[in-house]
């Protein structure tokens, strides 16, 4: 079974190159999930501070979901308006253009050096953002990101959700939000911090290694696709949201090709969600599940397929501690089981085998200390199917053993002079990496030899 297929445009060659690329990319969405943010944008809209919208950015507390939910609409301050007349089309447009802006630098050092590079990196900056973020109508707002890459030294496209919103729906004499969501990241549509999109860690660096084992669901998609989709809650309590996805693959040629990109998805590739949330005088609990189904060709838009199904559940449990100054605990966590047959990866010489799993849980808990500081740990860990290939033995970002396994936890202390600046310390700490405690990549680097301490400032205006 080893060789080319002859419906695959990829000789064995090329794939094996393509799939150093691949597992990097993957890397990411383990310990490097894509930040959220607090936007001052929204602030200027709406004449409420950071506070109003979070417990401690980016985590929304149940102001900050319902103004999501509904579009990012809501607003005080003036506006240019004309009402409908007749056969005449109304207007509802922001006096203040809705940009925002966030600069990062930072610092990482990890315990080991990665071979013949330099320890202790200083970025200035890491990254920059600019935001299209806030009210475009009546019933039509935006969460839109480009990011200047200090490494690739350019802008690209990143997170990004524009939707339509509507509050006024009735079913079972119970009150309905509906709304559209146009988006480039699945989860990125969802109201809380327990799925990928805004998950924890809510900062990260992007000179650490990251374990090269991660579901399709968990980032590894991230600004990659492109796809519209709905949502609704009803009653305050049940959240139901679809969206379908095609690969857009942001510096590609188009139409398509395919070619030098480890997804191509086939067909329309579906996202579910389906959530229920409770609030109480101090409690706000959310249990729910999502998932995805894909299929896919490495580097080619015909031939053999890839098949990918992954399904999660999660919880969020934020309290508020009255007899401690409305201090708020914070607990959530997340279960991912992704089933895959790797049938184009396998004819192509890149898996061993074709039937795959991977099993990723992920658990944190945090203590706002008002809206001034915050504490959080967290806990993280991946098993799978174990694949010479898949997971092949390279310095640092490889497998010796061929095993994706990656188990360790997460420490941040950070800390709000102001609402729009943040400094925060992270430490990552590894138990196993990549399959094993020791020699994990058979050159001789240790997991914990990744442990590392990450310093960041950000600042947001």
């Amino acid at each position: 079974m080893q060789g080319t297929d002859t419906r695959f445009s990829l000789p064995t060659s090329s794939i094996k190159l393509l799939l150093p690329k691949l597992l990097v990319a993957v890397s990411v969405a383990i310990l490097c999930a894509q930040a959220a943010y607090a936007v001052p944008s929204y602030s200027r809209q709406t004449g409420l501070s950071c506070a109003s919208c979070h417990y401690a950015p980016p985590e929304l507390n149940a102001f900050g979901r319902k103004f999501k939910l509904e579009g990012y609409t809501f607003a005080t301050k003036p506006e240019v308006s004309d009402d409908k007349k007749g056969h005449n089309a109304a207007l509802h447009l922001l006096e203040v253009f809705p940009l925002s802006v966030i600069f990062d630098t930072s610092f990482t050092s990890t315990k080991a050096p990665q071979p013949a590079t330099q320890n202790g990196n200083f970025q200035f900056p890491q990254d920059a953002s600019l935001f299209l973020a806030g009210a475009w109508g009546e019933h039509v707002g935006s969460f839109l990101q480009v990011t200047y890459d200090s490494q690739a030294d350019h802008f690209t496209w990143d997170n990004t959700d524009i939707r339509y919103a509507n509050t006024n729906g009735k079913f079972l004499d119970k009150s309905l939000t509906y709304g559209v969501t146009l988006n480039n990241n699945p989860t990125v549509e969802d109201l809380w911090n327990s799925t990928p999109a805004w998950g924890f860690p809510f900062v990260s660096s992007n000179v650490a290694p990251g374990p090269s084992a991660g579901a399709i669901i968990n980032g590894t998609l991230a600004q990659d696709v492109a796809g519209v989709g709905g949502y609704a809650m009803w009653n305050d309590h049940l959240y139901l949201a679809g969206t379908i996805y095609r690969s857009e693959h942001i510096g590609g040629s188009q139409p398509n090709p395919g070619t030098g990109f480890g997804f191509n998805i086939r067909g329309l590739a579906p996202y579910w969600r389906l959530a229920w949330q409770t609030s109480s005088e101090n409690n706000n609990l959310e249990i729910g599940t999502y998932g995805m189904h894909m299929k896919s060709s490495p580097g080619a838009i015909t031939g053999l397929e890839d098949g990918y199904t992954d399904w999660a559940v999660d919880f969020q449990l934020d309290h508020t501690i009255p007899q401690w100054k409305n201090d708020v605990v914070s607990i959530r966590g997340t279960y991912i089981r992704e089933n895959s047959s790797l049938r184009a990866s396998f004819g192509g010489g890149a898996a061993a085998v074709v039937g795959h799993h991977l099993n990723t849980a992920q658990a944190n808990v945090e203590y706002h200390f008002g809206t001034r500081v915050s504490a959080t740990a967290g806990y993280f860990d991946v098993t799978g199917t174990a694949d010479p290939l898949l997971f092949a033995s390279a310095p640092v970002s490889g497998s010796a053993n061929g095993s994706p396994q990656s188990n360790g936890y997460l420490l941040n202390l950070s800390w709000w002079p102001q609402q729009n600046i943040d400094l925060a310390f992270q430490y990552t700490g590894y138990l196993r990496f990549n399959g094993a405690g020791t020699n994990y990549d058979g050159a001789g680097r240790a997991a914990n030899g990744n442990n590392s301490v990450y310093l960041l400032a950000r600042f947001v205006f």
